[in-house]
């Protein structure tokens, strides 16, 4: 059974940027150490915007400028980037919250009768349920996990409100 970590949007402006928060903050060595002892393959995705941000439909409901391609905030966290150094990592750029890139591409590298997915990162309520979902409704009988103390909300309630929504979408959640 191979196993696949995706690693969602640790990006300096969703850690201690323009949209960061102390629980991100928080997380940020459990994402390191689970990257570090994880055995299988990585995918690390990017939230990336264009500087016509504010212009979009994102943008209007969300007016805080942030992950912009290239700019500093679109970075990973440095911890994090570090760790994925010493591996070899698959990196999908998506333009919104669930992405269909990354479906495709776990459809054409993996046999979906033989793999594991398990998701970790930013924003639990809004980029890690998207593409949880997502794999779910894509990998019917694939095991889909999320591991909880590796994840953060916009808030600690909108974060435990995500983990209640996949549990019930029978995504498994650990490290509660």
């Amino acid at each position: 059974m191979k196993k696949i970590l995706i690693v969602v949007d640790m990006q300096k402006d969703f850690v201690d940027g323009a949209l960061g928060t102390a629980e991100a903050v928080n997380i940020v060595d459990n994402v390191v150490n689970k990257i570090d002892s994880f055995e299988g393959d990585i995918i690390v995705t990017y939230d990336t915007h264009a500087e016509n941000y504010m212009e979009t439909q994102e943008g209007k409901n969300l007016p805080v400028p942030h992950c912009i391609k290239d700019t500093d905030g679109w970075q990973l966290d440095k911890k994090v980037q570090a760790a994925l150094d010493k591996n070899q990592y698959k990196a999908i750029e998506k333009p919104t919250f669930g992405s269909t890139e990354l479906v495709e591409y776990i459809k054409e590298n993996y046999d979906e009768n033989d793999i594991t997915i398990e998701l970790i990162g930013l924003c639990t309520d809004i980029c890690v349920v998207s593409n949880a979902l997502l794999i779910k409704a894509n990998f019917l009988e694939t095991t889909v996990s999320v591991d909880a103390s590796c994840c953060a909300g916009v808030t600690p309630d909108s974060h435990r409100a995500a983990l209640i929504t996949m549990k019930m979408c029978q995504i498994n959640i650990t490290g509660e």
